[in-house]
């Protein structure tokens, strides 16, 4: 997939291409990001292992992440990470277990 100057998404001979800054936008219109291979995530009610655990996703679970939010730092197949990804309405996974391609935020801030 490929963005073009305007945002609009279009195909491109199979790639999987879409440009950092344009990820964020993305994320709001329904963009699903893979869970790492091989894990079963917990999903917690907040952004922290303290929080209860509501599910666990299945393997090779894709999410769409609604909003992300600052919390406990954790360690997975993707880095170290504090930030977590809101994937339904009260609830959390680690940002470290999902591959979006970026260290940093792509989808907007939880309120």
């Amino acid at each position: 997939m490929a963005v073009d100057e305007v945002g609009a998404v279009e195909e491109a001979e199979g790639a999987d291409v879409v440009a950092d800054a344009e990820v964020g936008t993305l994320a709001a219109t329904g963009v699903r990001y893979p869970v790492a291979p091989g894990y079963r995530v917990n999903v917690r009610s907040g952004p922290g292992t303290n929080y209860n655990v509501v599910r666990t996703l299945q393997y090779n679970a894709t999410v769409l992440i609604n909003c992300q939010k600052a919390g406990q730092s954790v360690s997975g197949p993707y880095g170290t990470s504090k930030i977590w990804d809101n994937i339904a309405n009260g609830e959390f996974i680690s940002d470290a277990y999902v591959k979006t391609g970026s260290d940093g935020y792509v989808a907007p801030r939880c309120a």
